[in-house]
């Protein structure tokens, strides 16, 4: 009969979806997991790094090599981009890690960082080369962790220590220029620190800000006419740019002392400085923890530099005559090394 035919045939059917589903679940047992946003089993991470300089090279570096070492050269891939400075571009960069969903995000520099936290609050964004995430971030109470899908590390080195650096070396000084770039809200905040540090001691200080850096020149020909020295904060502006510096300070005899070795190595004296490759090193780390170890981004708290180190510029510190005492590390200077 029709019916009892049909009947079988629909039993058949029932059989099939059932074994289907049964092969289906084993093979979900497996332990094979599809993972990363290219559904490859890789993770897939967007790096955006603010502007082109050794300092964020390095933190780039650092960052891709703890992350080969540790998920393993072919289980991670890395989206790289240069947002050259601008807002713009960096937003563009951002919107399209989002729209890739990728799995995580590494924003090297303060700019990207707080545009990638513009862009979403659901990928785990990771800083690098981020001074002060509070301030970055508009977080009042800062306490060390975002509560958000944001963390990282923080390139702030000492500034009580740079201080005494530039003490040690130029004890008669009387008048030190600050210079940053006014659009970065980190340089402000190390300035801020650091002139405390000098009113402590009595030494007057004026700040010197250009907006960007075609404003560079102007600003230091006016601070070499009233200063016996500069002080640059870690400022991605004037280390994108130390040749325009030290083509004013040094003819001027000027001396300046930088808070990392990039802007050292061509325009200052000395600098207590980090290692920015340690710093990417240490964010790549935290990637780890985040996307295989399952660590809640949320409460993991921003973590420091690696202990600083003092290094000297022997070609410019000799050029001024400038005696540099025991326990500070050479610099090969830029001009030397070409």
């Amino acid at each position: 009969m029709k019916w009892k035919k049909a009947a079988a045939i629909l039993m058949v059917m029932a059989m099939t979806a059932g074994l289907a589903a049964c092969g289906s679940e084993s093979s979900s047992d497996s332990g094979e997991s599809e993972g990363g946003a290219d559904g490859s089993g890789k993770y897939v991470i967007g790096i955006c790094q603010q502007m082109e300089h050794p300092s964020l090279d390095d933190a780039t570096a650092g960052f891709q090599d703890a992350c080969k070492e540790l998920f393993g050269e072919d289980n991670v891939e890395f989206d790289v981009q240069n947002a050259q400075g601008e807002q713009t571009m960096c937003s563009t960069i951002m919107n399209n890690f989002v729209s890739s969903d990728v799995d995580l995000i590494l924003a090297n520099a303060t700019l990207p960082l707080q545009t990638a936290a513009q862009a979403t609050a659901d990928i785990p964004i990771l800083g690098t080369s981020v001074t002060d995430y509070g301030s970055a971030l508009g977080i009042d109470d800062w306490t060390g962790t975002t509560g958000v899908n944001v963390s990282g590390t923080s390139d702030l080195a000492p500034i009580a220590e740079q201080e005494d650096v530039m003490l040690e070396l130029l004890p008669d000084v009387k008048t030190v220029g600050i210079l940053y770039c006014s659009a970065e809200s980190n340089s402000k905040y190390q300035a801020e620190m650091f002139e405390k540090e000098l009113e402590e001691d009595g030494v007057e200080y004026k700040e010197y800000t250009a907006a960007d850096s075609n404003e560079i020149q102007s600003v230091v020909t006016n601070a070499v006419q009233e200063v016996d020295a500069i002080y640059i904060p870690t400022d991605n502006t004037m280390a994108a740019n130390p040749g325009i510096i030290d083509n004013i300070c040094r003819p001027a005899k000027i001396p300046v002392v930088a808070s990392e070795q990039g802007t050292c190595s061509v325009a200052g004296i000395a600098t207590l400085c980090i290692s920015y490759y340690e710093l990417g090193y240490t964010t790549g780390e935290m990637a780890y923890d985040i996307l295989a170890n399952g660590e809640d981004i949320t409460t993991m708290e921003v973590r420091t530099a690696p202990e600083p180190t003092k290094m000297y510029n022997p070609e410019i510190c000799e050029e001024l005559g400038i005696t540099v005492p025991e326990g500070y590390e050479p610099i090969e200077s830029a001009s030397a090394a070409e």
